[in-house]
């Protein structure tokens, strides 16, 4: 190793960090937004600073060498001190203008936040607003997003969360499937139909079984990760599938089912970092949206109309 200690280049060290997570500089490169060269010649010039090999190839992935090992732990505590150091100056931020990533499910980006964006606008026409449509509990910590929009209360402790209302679903179906099957009178009624999943159909059988409703593999014939595509396959008529009352008042023509249900309950978080609170933008649009989603959301009746 070299005798005088290096300097720290942190686009080096966090192409190394990206590398070691990932496992390959493919992935790494995707991950950090570059080019799979360029992520490379970071790699090899931080080996180079150092007078250390990092990474073994094995197979199409790298692995770490011993001496990458003992460096990893080191590179991610300076990349939390950095991420604290971003934290904190943009917390200071006291301009109602620059960028803002919001995050929260497909169906929630597609069908609720529309409209409070475009109150957004007129309130900070400067603010640029991305939408980070993503089903997974985005990292805000690491600034994958500054503002989150949950259904679990989150742990860490440098997150202000808001619990802002229980939110209901209930089962919806298309017309044609109604007319093709007919409607279930009852919840055991559904094991005689099709029922969309959202994801893991083991896990939303346990789910449902919870709320004392009994499904089987075979019911659960289509689904997706992806809600707007599961939400499309009811909408055509592939199947049943359970949903927040406030997507469904955005497609009136979904009928919902079993009007003498207990509603599924389910609750909303708002989540931003402690640091990020304190930028004015962040505190607008944090607010703005605790004011709209507080409120309760509306559903469909049993006609398969709007109701308030």
């Amino acid at each position: 190793m070299n005798e005088q200690s290096p300097e720290f280049d942190w686009t080096q060290l966090r192409a190394f960090l990206a590398t070691a997570e990932h496992g390959s500089l493919t992935a790494a490169a995707r991950a950090l937004g570059l080019t799979q060269p360029t992520l490379g010649r970071q790699v090899s010039a931080l080996e180079t600073s150092l007078g250390l090999a990092l990474f073994e190839r094995v197979g199409r992935g790298l692995e770490l060498t011993a001496a990458g090992r003992e460096i990893l732990p080191h590179a991610r505590a300076m990349a939390v001190a950095a991420q604290r150091v971003s934290l904190a100056a943009a917390g200071q931020a006291q301009t109602l203008e620059g960028k803002i990533r919001i995050t929260a499910s497909d169906l929630f980006c597609a069908h609720v936040l529309p409209p409070i964006l475009a109150r957004l606008r007129i309130a900070a026409p400067r603010l640029e607003i991305e939408l980070v449509a993503a089903n997974d509990i985005r990292d805000i910590l690491r600034r994958e997003a500054d503002i989150a929009i949950r259904n679990l209360r989150p742990t860490e402790p440098d997150l202000i969360a808001r619990k802002l209302r229980e939110a209901t679903a209930h089962f919806y179906a298309a017309q044609s499937y109604l007319d093709r099957r007919g409607r279930p009178a009852t919840l055991a009624d559904l094991a005689r139909h099709d029922v969309i999943h959202f994801g893991d159909p083991a896990r939303f059988i346990d789910h449902l079984r919870a709320l004392g409703i009994t499904l089987s593999p075979e019911n659960l014939c289509l689904g997706s990760q992806n809600g707007l595509v599961a939400w499309a396959m009811a909408q055509q008529g592939l199947g049943i599938a359970a949903m927040a009352d406030e997507v469904a008042a955005h497609t009136p023509e979904m009928e919902r089912l079993l009007p003498e249900m207990p509603p599924i309950t389910f609750p909303v978080w708002l989540v931003t970092h402690r640091e990020l609170h304190g930028a004015a933008r962040i505190r607008l649009v944090f607010d703005l949206l605790a004011e709209v989603l507080a409120r309760p959301a509306s559903g469909n009746n049993g006609d398969g109309n709007a109701s308030g």
